[in-house]
């Protein structure tokens, strides 16, 4: 055999080889796809034919609903439409009790916005159960008039919450379940935190940040009343334990008065708070931490508040609370 034909063999060989390589490459690659969605639909499949995970779900929400409810206290101020969103909304949640309305606006709610919210209410109810709802009407407009103690409140936990935020109601009875795990501690999902700066020179020095720094770090030593569960005594402890000199400066600054909140628990607990995961609907427009300024006006409040305490109560965690059922891994 000659040389030529040699070259001619060895040449075929190289582009049969190179054909096999292709095919079975295609051929993996396909196989890999139709492995991939065929694990998601069997896994798919199991999941929704297995009846103990629908049990379990069903359990959870039959515990839940065995259980005393909570109260929601929303704060307001001349956002009507947000209101009747809010109220119309949260009515609808299972384990919801009463609601709460902070109103401290010069003028007293009108007819027809009671009206509104009692027949949307009304809209709501669910096994004859109506949920009860209340103006608490304030002479004076502060910001501690959020927390102001409420006599005869009929649930231990209450939901504090501002009127432009929506959370789905599953997301709510999930985070009323940590509560009730924890009900000393203040749960929460708008977390912050606290870190002490050594580069001014002054001893005892914190700085107050937001949500990118507990994302990037992992930690935490706040949640925000604007969206958090606590029991109702710390509204007792908040009206008439805390100094006055806080209450007088959160309504003299109209700010704060949540970090005087997550100071008066971690104080008395010692404990950290808890951060749940969870959905925010924000339906209003932005507040007051867009102005300019409002980490540093944060600071000094962190600052004048450990003052007044005598020492940082704040305690940082990492812990986050979410809701499995939700997940396909975790």
């Amino acid at each position: 055999m000659g040389g030529g034909d040699v070259s001619k063999e060895m040449g075929a060989y190289r582009r049969g080889d190179h054909k096999l390589r292709k095919f079975v490459t295609a051929r993996s690659t396909k196989f890999l796809i139709l492995s991939c969605i065929a694990f998601a639909l069997i896994t798919l499949a199991c999941r929704s034919s297995r009846p103990w995970f629908n049990t379990s779900i069903a359990v959870a929400d039959q515990i839940s609903r065995s259980r005393k409810g909570y109260t929601l206290l929303m704060n307001t101020w001349k956002r009507y439409d947000l209101l009747k969103k809010s109220v119309s909304h949260y009515a609808s949640c299972s384990r919801l009790d009463s609601i709460h309305i902070v109103w401290s606006e010069p003028n007293p709610p009108s007819e027809s916005l009671k009206e509104y919210l009692q027949k949307a209410i009304k809209k709501k109810a669910r096994d004859g159960h109506e949920v009860e709802l209340r103006f608490d009407i304030n002479k004076e407009d502060s910001l501690n008039n959020r927390f102001k103690d409420i006599q005869d409140l009929k649930t231990d936990a209450v939901f504090s919450i501002d009127d432009d935020i929506i959370f789905p109601c599953h997301t709510v009875d999930f985070a009323f379940n940590v509560w009730e795990s924890a009900p000393e501690t203040m749960v929460g999902f708008v977390p912050r935190v606290h870190w002490p700066e050594q580069s001014n020179g002054k001893a005892d020095y914190y700085t107050y940040s937001g949500w990118w720094s507990v994302w990037w770090s992992g930690t935490y030593s706040m949640v925000l009343s604007k969206a958090a569960f606590f029991h109702k005594k710390y509204l007792s402890l908040y009206t008439n334990d805390m100094p006055a000199s806080i209450r007088e400066f959160t309504t003299k600054n109209r700010n704060c008065e949540d970090i005087a909140m997550s100071f008066l628990i971690a104080n008395a607990t010692n404990a950290p708070p808890i951060w749940v995961k969870g959905k925010i609907y924000e339906i209003g427009s932005t507040g007051i931490s867009s102005i300019g300024g409002h980490t540093e006006k944060r600071t000094h409040c962190v600052n004048r508040f450990v003052a007044e305490f005598g020492r940082m109560p704040l305690v940082y965690t990492s812990m986050k609370a979410v809701d499995s059922r939700s997940l396909w891994f975790w």
